[in-house]
């Protein structure tokens, strides 16, 4: 299907993007940046879950940020939404295929540590699989990767510097965090999140998680950020909703849109 998948995006753009941006809830303005827009809805791709989430267009849209072709997937399929790990994975695995060798995932989370606040970026150093799955579970794909991937940098570090010296740039406050992957869809009790923090997680989200094992198992470099878009359960007097995810997520946008048209250019450059 991973071939389908691939015959169908080369017939619809001469594009050949080297990287890749996932953008999640709320999150998707970044697409509307593109020049030169080829858009796909994911309904049209063969083998290509479509999202169900509230906040997810579910559309691929290959375009030009400046001279950089990239590929920008708005929207994403989730596990709690009824999805195996491999459809988690398959559009990653799809992107690798097409030739796209780095990725970019956002991600709206809740906040755990007690230093950040809601409207926040936090750039993800490492993160704690706590979904219960692997998506590399199964036989292995040898030509995709091998049977036990390394994770001790499963995001890239030099990214991480490289991302850090663009927010300096304009002046956008992001520290590290680590990311702890839930299954959702319901949110995290008090007492999960008390268990969280204690074993070292800053924020917690239901996505990326996944899709960040399958880019590392093929190779390809990882970058990833999360939108705070709450406090997480028992940090706040404030009930946690989708509402304020989205709400939250639309008045970062500028700050995210701003930073990606930056930072894309810099990791290319990296890579040439």
């Amino acid at each position: 299907m991973i071939t389908e998948a691939k015959s169908l995006l080369i017939s619809r753009t001469a594009l050949r993007p080297a990287i890749g941006v996932v953008l999640g809830s709320g999150l998707g303005a970044f697409a509307d940046e593109l020049s030169d827009r080829t858009v796909i809805p994911y309904a049209e791709i063969p083998g290509w879950p479509v999202s169900t989430a509230v906040g997810h267009a579910s559309t691929l849209v290959v375009g030009n940020l400046g001279a950089l072709p990239v590929a920008v997937m708005s929207g994403r399929p989730h596990l709690y939404e009824g999805y195996s790990p491999a459809q988690v994975v398959f559009p990653v695995n799809v992107l690798h295929a097409f030739g796209v060798r780095s990725m970019v995932f956002t991600n709206a989370a809740g906040g755990i540590h007690g230093s950040l606040e809601p409207g926040e970026l936090v750039l993800i150093s490492d993160h704690i699989n706590l979904q219960g799955s692997n998506p590399l579970t199964g036989p292995n794909e040898d030509l995709l990767g091998p049977r036990f991937p390394d994770m001790s940098e499963a995001y890239s570090r030099h990214y991480r510097e490289l991302a850090k010296s663009v927010a300096a740039e304009l002046c956008i406050f992001m520290p590290e965090g680590v990311y702890a992957g839930m299954l959702g869809p319901s949110y995290e009790t008090p007492a999960e999140i008390r268990f969280l923090r204690t074993i070292g997680a800053d924020v917690v989200g239901m996505s990326t998680v996944a899709e960040v094992i399958a880019a590392n198992h093929m190779g390809m470099k990882v970058l990833a950020v999360s939108c705070i878009t709450n406090m997480a359960a028992g940090l706040s007097d404030r009930k946690i909703s989708h509402e304020e995810v989205l709400e939250t997520g639309a008045a970062v946008r500028d700050t995210l849109v701003k930073f990606l048209r930056m930072v894309l250019p810099r990791l290319e450059q990296d890579e040439l």
